[in-house]
């Protein structure tokens, strides 16, 4: 089994044509959604880059490979030793491995230390854009990005890394050794930096606010409101809004292009049948959604839930769907392994989607559950579990968080505190304390428990 995965950096589930977006263009993504299989309910594990990346290469809990938050910020620290990587498994097997793009998992490791032979790193994309006589990307406007007037779509980053993806591809298809190929573009990741036309591809005035823009944080934690400040958007106005809005969905047609591209290479080595495609994300992005940036201290599925698409002609039945709760970073690592036809390590927690992949049923689970631990202004313990209806966010030290998914898809209406959330806030307390204690959660002690079983 040839594998090949795309794991981008925080796109949106609700972004993409095959999940329902009224009008963005993502054609490539959505093929391999209709040759494919499609998961509606994939959860990031942690809704933060260098957790989660090392949740999907050991396939453990953060509190478990212990690297909790972007290792240049407040837990400046890799994974434990000790642990096994997917790929080290996977290059022990015979495979021929390779990583392109963003790595952000390891600051002492780097992609070769754990079974990659191939090692492409995207900081060197500035280099060739000075080679190629182009101007240096502008950032006049921080992380709030801008347009990129020097370069057209193909001399775009993205349009880099598809090359060296598609170069990679062409040596590792001439060899009798399966391959594993991941690409870990930035994008759509701020600051959305985004070349002619798709700067301006999609019309602010056209753009509607997000479900929960609209958002008065009315008896949420306190540091919801600091995020916005921190960030200076306090009072932001969605025609304030739309310019980033913009950006980060024409950044998205632009990837799903360069996908396109990656696609056709393969069909065109005569692997696109044999190939499994995997498209995924770490987390999401708040992108103005309860008037926010980026994806801090909320539990929000416009940052915990991600697309999830896999497409194998030879194994995969077309055009399907599960509706089952996915732990993506978790799963895949698992999943990986069962596509080779490897044993998995006991530290591995996910549960396998080849099941599904091969047109079965998906995982077994009533709930997802989802973590998160701080960054940028501190360790802020939070844990989030909730079912197809109710999501219940427990938060150490601030308020906690009922959100009714059917009612109030945007999230602005915290129940928790209301008699008419009661019923299920006892309910998701008391299973969010079982996976804790399953899971040996280290928060997990007498106070804590205190406040899970008594409210």
């Amino acid at each position: 089994m040839n594998l090949l995965l795309i794991h981008s950096d925080q796109h949106r589930y609700d972004c993409l044509g095959a999940n329902g977006h009224p009008f963005l263009q993502t054609p490539n993504l959505d093929r391999l959604a209709r040759e494919g299989l499609r998961f509606t309910h994939a959860f990031t594990p942690v809704p933060l880059c260098t957790p989660a990346r090392n949740c999907l290469l050991h396939g453990c809990w953060p509190h478990q490979h212990l690297a909790i938050c972007n290792y240049d910020t407040e837990a400046p620290r890799g994974a434990r030793p000790g642990l096994v990587s997917y790929s080290e498994l996977l290059q022990a097997a015979g495979y021929q491995l390779a990583y392109i793009g963003k790595w952000h998992t390891n600051a002492v490791r780097e992609p070769p230390a754990y079974g990659f032979e191939t090692w492409i790193d995207e900081g060197a994309y500035p280099a060739w854009r000075e080679a190629q006589g182009l101007p240096p990307q502008p950032a006049a406007n921080g992380w709030f990005g801008e347009t990129d007037p020097g370069i057209t779509g193909r001399q775009s980053r993205l349009a880099w890394g598809a090359d060296r993806v598609i170069e990679t591809l062409g040596r590792a298809a001439g060899e009798r050794r399966p391959f594993f190929v991941r690409w870990d573009p930035s994008e759509p990741h701020l600051p959305n930096r985004v070349p002619p036309p798709y700067d301006r591809k999609y019309p602010r005035e056209e753009i509607p606010p997000w479900p929960g823009f609209a958002d008065p944080l009315d008896g949420k934690p306190y540091i919801q409101r600091k995020q916005r400040r921190t960030w200076g958007v306090e009072g932001w106005s969605w025609e304030q809004w739309t310019p980033i809005v913009q950006r980060y969905l024409g950044e998205i047609t632009l990837l799903d292009a360069q996908v396109g591209r990656i696609l056709s290479a393969l069909d065109q080595l005569g692997r696109g049948d044999d190939t499994m495609v995997i498209y995924t994300s770490d987390h999401g992005d708040m992108c103005g959604s309860h008037g926010m940036m980026d994806k801090h201290y909320i539990m929000y599925d416009d940052v915990v839930r991600v697309p999830l698409l896999a497409r194998c002609p030879a194994l995969v039945p077309a055009g399907r769907t599960c509706d089952a709760f996915v732990s993506s970073a978790l799963d895949l690592a698992r999943t990986f392994l069962d596509l080779a036809g490897l044993p998995v390590p006991a530290s591995y927690v996910g549960q396998s989607l080849a099941p599904a992949l091969r047109g079965g049923p998906g995982p077994a689970r009533e709930t997802i559950v989802s973590t998160y631990y701080g960054n940028q202004l501190g360790l802020f313990t939070q844990r989030m579990i909730r079912d197809t209806r109710w999501k219940y966010v427990w938060n150490a030290t601030a308020e906690d968080e009922l959100y009714d998914l059917e009612e109030d898809p945007g999230e602005i209406r915290n129940l928790a505190a209301q008699a008419v959330g009661a019923g299920p806030l006892a309910r998701l307390r008391l299973q969010l304390l079982a996976w804790m204690q399953a899971e040996q959660d280290p928060i997990l002690n007498p106070w804590t428990q205190r406040q899970l079983e008594g409210g």
